[in-house]
């Protein structure tokens, strides 16, 4: 285990959960202090048995917790995880949540969701700004496709061209795996020799795609081409790759990709091989390294961009704007669809979709990439605030809904039923997160 790369992913991690548990309990702070609300602690992180700083200010407790779960505002007068009964059995004070009005309380209630959506799509819109938006039309991909075991199983072919899927024309290629997911997908359009084919996509695909955590279908093909040697790990024991060398064959075997290329070679760790190359576009020649233990060969590759037309769309801050908002809309529909796909899908089970914090802070990259970061802090901003309004009791949405159902009948559930509820809510998030964090541990453990 490269103990640097978890450390640098566990600070993303943290950093991340810290913007967005602030923010979304700043939602919850600011009206409740608008409407003369008492806050009596306002939490980083969950607090059992201790804190790792506490200081009170005025009526509030502000502190970090060592449970980095989540946070939490505990305004008086209202039940949530605290449990607070003794309060509860007092007669209700005016700076208590459970004196205000109903609407009132509901603004409250909903803030934390609110923020963390304006803030996924504020981050996106200021991704959109500085960055732009990078992508490789489906139609720029001219060398076809890579695809390992799993693409052929469904019947692709290296080669493959993907024209479309459920006969819906595939504009961006990186949205491959997710229109098949998200789409049900039943078929897969494609160009081979040229020819226009249906593949079918056979029961069972979706749940394999979704087991492989964000990993794609399939790969655009780009010719293995020597970018610059890596002196500390080359080990040529005949001949010498150069620049611009392309590798054609690896003892004998045709290369048509890097990523066949890189496939190819793990089956050689330690050993010597005989790379075939093309040399001054005309040329060929022979090369024999010796693998490293990883099966490097000890040159870096030139880059997809360099053969493959990407395309960037700039925009100017007045258009990340509307764009933002559209893109963490996007990104809202799809956690929908992926949410509704667990009660309506019969190849899509819980146990390959949950994760616990290890597979959230697995997402984030080896190193420290701004732009990486702050899209992921955007996407997990949406999450929170989609799974935070679902309707189960310790959940803002849980709140919400008993608001709502007051609002409408004119009859507030009692102070029991809604301790009850909470007790209710809390160990099934409880249970949900256990199960999650046991789940983690069995991939780890099973994958080592």
């Amino acid at each position: 285990m490269d103990w640097a790369v978890v450390g640098i992913k566990a600070g993303q991690l943290i950093l991340c959960l810290s913007i967005l548990v602030i923010l979304h309990e700043m939602g919850h702070f600011l009206p409740a202090k608008w409407f003369k609300c008492r806050v009596e602690k306002f939490y980083l992180f969950f607090d059992p048995w201790f804190s790792i700083v506490k200081k009170k200010i005025g009526d509030t407790v502000y502190g970090i917790g060592w449970l980095p779960l989540g946070g939490y505002v505990k305004i008086s007068g209202m039940i949530d995880e605290s449990m607070d009964k003794e309060t509860m059995k007092l007669p209700p004070q005016p700076w208590e949540f459970r004196s205000k009005k109903p609407w009132q309380r509901l603004i409250i209630m909903i803030g934390g969701v609110t923020v963390n959506l304006i803030l996924g799509f504020f981050l996106f819109a200021m991704i959109l700004w500085v960055w732009g938006e990078e992508y490789l039309p489906a139609k720029n991909a001219v060398y076809g496709v890579y695809v390992d075991s799993l693409g052929k199983s469904i019947g692709l072919k290296d080669g493959d061209k993907i024209l479309a899927v459920n006969g819906k024309e595939l504009v961006n290629f990186g949205q491959l795996s997710t229109d098949i997911i998200l789409n049900e997908a039943k078929t897969i359009g494609v160009e081979r020799n040229g020819q226009s084919l249906d593949i079918p996509v056979p029961e069972g695909t979706i749940s394999k795609l979704l087991k492989r955590k964000g990993d794609p279908l399939a790969y655009p093909r780009f010719p293995a081409v020597v970018d610059s040697i890596n002196t500390k790990v080359a080990k040529f024991t005949s001949g010498a790759l150069q620049k611009g060398d392309q590798i054609i064959a690896l003892n004998g075997q045709p290369i048509t990709s890097f990523y066949e290329f890189s496939d190819v070679k793990k089956n050689y760790k330690n050993k010597e091989i005989a790379l075939t190359i093309l040399r001054n576009t005309s040329d060929t020649a022979e090369v024999k390294v010796k693998l490293a233990e990883d099966a490097s060969v000890g040159f870096y590759p030139r880059t997809p961009d360099k053969f493959l037309k990407f395309e960037v769309k700039k925009y100017t801050f007045f258009e990340s704007l509307p764009a933002g908002v559209v893109k963490g809309w996007e990104t809202l529909v799809m956690n929908v669809q992926n949410f509704k796909l667990l009660f309506t899908s019969k190849e899509v089970k819980a146990s390959e979709s949950l994760g616990s914090f290890l597979t959230i802070g697995n997402m984030f990259d080896a190193k420290w990439d701004w732009e990486r970061f702050w899209r992921m802090t955007a996407l997990l901003s949406i999450v929170l605030a989609f799974m935070n309004i679902l309707p189960i009791p310790a959940l803002d949405g849980g709140h919400v809904l008993f608001t709502l159902y007051e609002m409408i009948t004119g009859r507030k559930p009692s102070d029991k039923f809604m301790e009850y509820a909470q007790m209710a809510g809390m160990i099934l998030l409880l249970g949900v997160m256990a199960y999650a964090l046991g789940l983690d541990f069995w991939r780890y453990l099973f994958k080592h």
